[in-house]
């Protein structure tokens, strides 16, 4: 066993008198032993409960003869880290994340390792560190919070969000949004909606790195805590057939994770985390490959923000593998494909239905023909930028637009909370990307104050940062080249023209070359934001938002 290195032969009685003293009894000290990487804190509402799933993943482990040993990492809330410095840390804690992880399972030559996420950035660093490490690995995650009712209507964190925009737009009163905020977000779990955090624990089903129903089983259901003890009967399993994440995530895996994507119109915050996973497995997984399964893959399910259906609708439907079932009808998921349920895709989808074809439309009946993203390229993003192009109104498909540039997200945020945003306008955010952020903060703010203040179907938003996966409307995120790399986003001036084509996928800059030369020519690199720290050493290693935002080797 892995472990015996910290445990076996006489050279090793202080190692074991440690763990005794931890109150380890010696049977325990001999069996498989299994990590768990915890990141319950009391600072996110997706992560509030994740002791309880901890303690159920160790019963199904002790259940199957291992011992567990539990660790924990840090877990940031993009919600609450929204809108001020805080954002600028999130992506960045991703890497952290996943580093973590790796020391810990490095120091602790674990035999298995099961990864306890819930939200964002904690997700796919855990799923990096399982593809680093390479050793047996399950990810059982804490589910999705249970919409909230205002009203007679179904709503979620982003009701709120754009509320803020209603009451700027006199829309909403500030009676009605405070009355809002009290009921939209019901208890723990991760946000109500296929934002980010939720993309991401469904496709880490379509990767084959957890269990059916991790996606989408709600926190609260007690069918989550059985799901948790089977992980933990799982990852034993795992450690005796010597399975391991890159066995399970290979490229086949990673497309059938991006035809799901498309699907379910997941976050456009997936096109940065999956080839940052994919990079740690030694995997490719150009923004070229995205568009290309996009092309063929239909769009099946319209959750919210683009639809109104939530996770707990998409799980009493059949769930994500009720999704890759109407897609193998096709010949768009590769069923031999392994997962840590120990079968291969196509056997597990011989026992799958749709129980709903309203939540999860029939595959020769979708919303739409083409998938949830698309990049865009052109002038103005010579290496590409992301659109959820599910979330855009078919009216602005084709949008010409003035540009109005703003330096950062609160000069923007500012300006459409002012009123000082017309109809046409084409709203340029810079210097918000990886490197000029740094950390490549969500827009959500401003982009759900545009909603609420009715002018998502008329205006365009812009940006080399990114955005919430409850973002919708004509809002491009990923500009790459980002403006502190010197990228034509750095360049547009107010009132430049910016065309934008959904259908050629296109987004240009019509400048002139003669005139873009001249302005480069007249460009200086701006002064770092953050010039000590974590974030300023990050600005300095992190790659472009087209390769995943990750470290340079």
């Amino acid at each position: 066993m892995r472990s015996d290195r910290m445990k076996k032969g006489i050279e090793k009685a202080p190692h074991r008198s440690l763990f005794q003293a931890m109150g380890y009894l010696k049977e325990e000290i001999e069996r498989p032993i299994i990590g768990i990487a915890n990141s319950a804190n009391e600072l996110i509402p997706g992560h509030i409960h994740l002791n309880n799933i901890c303690k159920a993943v160790k019963e199904g482990i002790r259940m199957a003869g291992a011992t567990p040993m539990e660790f924990s990492t840090i877990g940031i809330c993009d919600g609450i880290a929204m809108n001020h410095e805080g954002m600028k840390y999130s992506l960045g804690s991703r890497e952290l994340i996943c580093d973590s992880v790796e020391v810990m399972c490095k120091a602790y030559p674990f035999d298995g390792l099961v990864l306890i996420p819930n939200c964002d950035k904690i997700i796919p660093g855990m799923m990096m560190a399982a593809l680093r490490l390479n050793i047996p690995a399950i990810l059982i995650s804490g589910g999705p919070m249970l919409s909230g009712r205002f009203k007679g209507k179904k709503v979620d964190l982003i009701s709120v969000f754009e509320g803020v925009g209603k009451v700027a737009g006199n829309l909403m009163t500030e009676e009605e949004l405070l009355e809002l905020e009290g009921c939209a977000c019901p208890g723990a779990g991760s946000c109500a909606g296929m934002f980010t955090a939720n993309s991401m624990n469904c496709l880490s089903e379509a990767l084959g790195i957890s269990l059916p129903g991790n996606g989408t089983i709600p926190a609260v259901h007690a069918a989550r805590l059985r799901l948790a003890k089977v992980a933990g009967i799982k990852i034993v399993e795992l450690v005796k057939k010597d399975i391991k994440p890159r066995d399970i995530m290979t490229i086949e895996a990673f497309k059938n994770a991006i035809a799901v994507d498309m699907a379910f119109g997941g976050s456009s915050n997936t096109a940065l985390h999956l080839p940052a996973i994919a990079y740690e497995g030694g995997v490719g997984l150009p923004l070229t490959l995205f568009d290309e399964i996009s092309e063929r893959v239909p769009h099946l399910c319209n959750m919210s923000p683009a639809g109104h259906h939530r996770l707990e609708d998409l799980n009493e439907a059949g769930g994500v593998y009720a999704i890759m079932k109407e897609l193998s009808k096709k010949d768009l998921i590769n069923k031999n494909c392994l997962t840590v349920e120990g079968r291969n895709i196509g056997d597990i989808l011989k026992e799958v239905q749709v129980f709903d074809y309203d939540v999860i439309h029939p595959i020769d009946n979708p919303y739409h023909e083409k998938g949830g993203l698309a990049v865009l390229k052109g002038s103005l993003a010579p290496d590409g930028a992301i659109v959820k192009r599910i979330g855009v109104s078919k009216e602005i498909w084709h949008f010409t637009g003035n540009a109005r540039v703003f330096e950062s997200e609160e000069e923007a945020g500012a300006a459409i909370l002012r009123g000082d945003i017309n109809e046409g306008d084409a709203i340029i955010i810079r210097y918000e990307g990886p490197k000029g952020g740094p950390g490549m903060r969500e827009m959500l703010t401003p982009t759900s104050i545009l909603t609420g203040r009715g002018l998502d179907l008329s205006c365009a938003l812009i940006t080399d940062g990114r955005f919430s996966g409850g973002t919708r409307g004509l809002c491009i995120g990923h500009v790459s080249p980002e403006a502190a790399e010197g990228g034509p986003i750095a360049f547009v001036k107010n009132g430049d023209k910016i065309e934008i084509d959904l259908i050629k996928k296109s987004i240009n800059l019509l400048v002139s070359d003669k005139e873009m030369e001249k302005r480069k020519r007249s460009w200086k690199r701006p002064e770092p934001k953050i010039k000590e720290g974590y974030m300023a050493r990050y600005a300095q290693m992190v790659t472009s938002a087209a390769t995943g935002a990750v470290f340079k080797k």
